[in-house]
């Protein structure tokens, strides 16, 4: 565990480098949001390219693999959910609460920091699982959060799902990596290198952009925010290793990859979601919070032990 945890030191230290930033005021809350958005449109889409224009389909679509990683998330999400309505929260909280156990910081920190930690072989996994996560859970949390507040399903609610996909980048520029790779197109040396500059870029200033982000999170209604980051921190790679270890039984490289990937703390995206929508912000914004700060401690350890099964 040592050595990962050694390996991982620098990049926590750039998160954290972030969040004192933020905190002095050297870095105010809309140099945040503007960095935030150069990854999320530019930086990250082009290292997602990237990455994508040098796999196929199948390295990204492996029926076994989804499976065994929807199975471990749809299993955590319906036990934070459950929890949720015990609790006697309305169904929006419950759904806001579901997300934030399966929904890890797969973009911005588990791409650059898995692939470095693990090689180049995890991309394809990687890549598998924050499609599903961005796919299919940012779906399925836009369906039930309108059904919720409207009480029905509409062609309108639908198109609105798809539109949501098609609009991301980061779905578009591995959609674009992948269609590229699949006509075995050349890439001019010069976009070649433009592409290797910008995505470049995307590890450093994402974990910058995470760690300012930070500075603003409150720690408001701390218990379910703890229980929160359990699920996200120890039940979810707890299920993952299950579905991917005993049920499904993947090989040891992917299993190793899905754990690790189901350890990430809890993802900033969610905040603005549940803001968007008025349900249960601050509970979410604690959750990133204290995800991230136990992460530092609880990743390295799953890691480690992902890479000793």
């Amino acid at each position: 565990m040592l050595a990962v945890f050694l390996q991982s030191v620098p990049f926590f230290a750039l998160i954290g480098l972030g969040y004192l930033a933020g905190r002095s005021g050297a870095f105010p809350e809309e140099a945040t949001g503007y960095l935030t958005k150069f990854v999320f449109y530019f930086a990250l889409s082009a290292l997602l390219f990237g990455f994508a224009a040098n796999l196929s389909l199948s390295d990204i679509l492996v029926p076994t693999y989804l499976a065994a990683y929807l199975c471990a998330c749809f299993v955590v999400w319906a036990l934070v959910a459950v929890v949720a309505i015990l609790r006697r929260r309305p169904m929006a909280e419950a759904v806001v609460e579901a997300q934030c156990g399966v929904i890890g910081n797969t973009g911005f920190l588990g791409v650059p920091m898995l692939v470095i930690l693990l090689g180049e072989a995890a991309v394809g996994p990687v890549l598998m699982a924050l499609a599903a996560d961005l796919v299919v859970f940012s779906s399925l949390f836009t369906i039930l959060i309108t059904i919720s507040r409207e009480g029905t399903v509409s062609l309108a609610l639908a198109r609105g799902v798809v539109m949501g996909v098609l609009r991301n980048p980061m779905v578009m520029s591995m959609a674009l990596g992948l269609v590229w790779a699949a006509l075995d197109l050349p890439l001019p040396r010069p976009a070649g290198d433009f592409l290797t500059i910008l995505g470049a870029a995307a590890t450093p200033c994402a974990l910058f952009a995470i760690g300012a982000s930070l500075a603003g999170k409150s720690a408001e209604r701390v218990e379910v925010a703890v229980w929160l980051s359990f699920a996200k921190l120890v039940l979810h790679p707890a299920a993952a290793a299950v579905s991917a270890l005993l049920i499904f039984r993947l090989d040891p490289f992917s299993a190793m990859v899905m754990i690790s990937a189901a350890a990430l703390p809890v993802a900033g995206n969610i905040f603005i979601l549940a803001r968007q929508y008025g349900t249960a912000p601050q509970r979410v914004s604690a959750a990133i919070l204290i995800s991230h700060v136990a992460g530092v401690v609880t990743i390295p350890f799953v890691i480690a032990w992902a890479m000793g099964t």
